[in-house]
């Protein structure tokens, strides 16, 4: 998600890697400036960020370390503007937020992500159908939340939003819902129309916090929109669409320090899962190489169960891993977004992310195959791969419509892979994993940041 700005700091760093001295520092500052210039990071900003960097550096001492120091002292004042992070409660409930931005900007789609974000909090969530502009948005929250399991209030008796509003907060007080959810309209350009009935909207919801969507594919413009929307409506944060989409990403850096407005969650993924709060530390962290193990904790323990993991390291390290516990386990990882945005929050790995397309777990020909494959055999066939024999294997092909080839070779990768991970997890485990990851690039990536 950070790749381009990270390789922008990465080159900046080299050119003061093996000298301490001011030339190197002056090469080094304009590597900076010319890559985040690149990145579609504003002028603005970059000039602040580069010579706050060159002045701390020359305060502190000239050398790689003092750099790294002020680059990331830089970023992190940057990025920490507005104070809220993620999503805060009223002491009150419940939680009214108001979902605003320009039409194609991702924003009904981001209501449901943040819907599903609360919900996994163990929140009750009720999402609004106040878009009446656009004829597909309220039948888009139909299937939204029906995905994700999570109730939908809608009128067709009436055009207008705000009596929907006003019908779905009564509603939800008389509930006892945590947080209210209102999917507002959006527009091409900003208009007056919009503004007028986003007041009336404002009016009557009173909401908690107000959120702008901005598209980050739109680059500056987003911060010129989110802008608007402040003077006239008034916004609490913003969060960030399709940021997996933006091969350049700079709009993340320049936008609080613009807006003036925290940024509070980013969209990293097309999934519902795929949402990401904000927090400066973190990114900042990211931005540098240094990955999220924090954040990468987080997304593993909302997936994973403990018991089961428990259970199934055992079955591991015994070697009777089975075709069932691996289906469970990719139901598993679904749910914590793409492989992509996970190979970025672990140390060392952000390069790896760019040398693998993004893996779809939810598309993927391969692990469809291997579902299907898994659906032609019998309970004791998952449990026990070892009856596999010829006949059987050749039954299970004619069944999910694959060949005897393609059967024996998914087969063989699952026996591989079983035996792989009860390596892995022996004493000298750990010293496997990383001689493997050296001989992949992994580890040296690492170290040479």
């Amino acid at each position: 998600m950070f790749d381009v700005l990270t390789d922008s700091f990465t080159n900046a760093i080299r050119k003061i890697r093996f000298h301490d001295d001011e030339k190197a520092l002056t090469k080094a500052l304009d590597e900076l400036k010319k890559s985040l210039l690149k990145a579609d990071v504003n002028h603005k900003v970059v000039r602040e960020l580069v010579l706050k960097v060159q002045t701390q550096t020359k305060l502190n001492g000239i050398g790689k370390d003092q750099f790294l120091d002020a680059l990331r002292a830089g970023l992190y004042e940057l990025l920490e503007i507005g104070g809220k992070r993620g999503f805060i409660f009223a002491p009150n409930p419940p939680t009214v937020v108001l979902m605003t931005g320009l039409q194609g900007s991702g924003k009904t789609t981001t209501t449901g992500k943040l819907a599903n974000y609360l919900k996994n909090k163990q929140k009750k969530v009720l999402v609004v159908a106040a878009d009446l502009q656009r004829l597909a948005a309220v039948e888009q929250l139909r299937q939204i939340t029906a995905q994700i399991g999570v109730e939908l209030y809608e009128d067709e008796s009436t055009k207008n939003p705000v009596e929907v509003v006003a019908s779905a907060l009564k509603k939800a007080r008389d509930g006892i819902y945590d947080v209210v959810l209102i999917d507002t309209a959006g527009r091409l350009a900003i208009d007056d129309e919009l503004m007028s009935e986003l007041e009336n909207i404002k009016r009557v919801a009173t909401p908690n916090e107000i959120f702008y969507v901005a598209d980050s594919l739109t680059g500056q413009d987003a911060i010129k929109t989110a802008t608007t929307f402040k003077e006239k409506i008034g916004i609490d944060g913003v969060i960030l669409s399709k940021y997996d989409g933006d091969s350049k990403g700079g709009v993340a850096l320049g936008l609080s320090s613009q807006v003036q407005v925290p940024l509070r969650f980013i969209g990293s993924g097309e999934k519902m899962e795929d949402l990401e709060i904000f927090l400066p530390e973190r990114v900042v962290n990211r931005l540098m190489g240094f990955g999220d193990i924090e954040g990468l904790a987080e997304k593993t323990a909302s997936a994973i169960d403990v018991k089961q993991a428990k259970k199934l390291t055992s079955k591991i390290k015994k070697g009777s891993f089975n075709f069932n516990d691996f289906l469970e386990q990719m139901e598993s990882m679904k749910k914590m977004g793409s492989m992509k945005s996970l190979l970025g929050m672990i140390p060392g790995m952000g390069n790896m992310s760019k040398a693998i397309k993004d893996f779809d777990m939810e598309n993927s020909s391969e692990l469809k195959n291997i579902k299907a494959m898994v659906s032609s055999m019998t309970l004791k066939e998952r449990e026990d791969p070892e009856l596999l024999n010829n006949s059987r294997k050749q039954r299970i092909a004619n069944g999910c419509g694959l060949d005897l080839v393609e059967i024996n070779r998914m087969i063989k990768q699952f026996k591989n892979a079983g035996k792989m991970a009860k390596r892995f997890s022996g004493k000298n485990g750990m010293k496997d994993l990383q001689a493997m990851m050296g001989q992949m690039g992994g580890a040296g990536a690492f170290q040479g940041r």
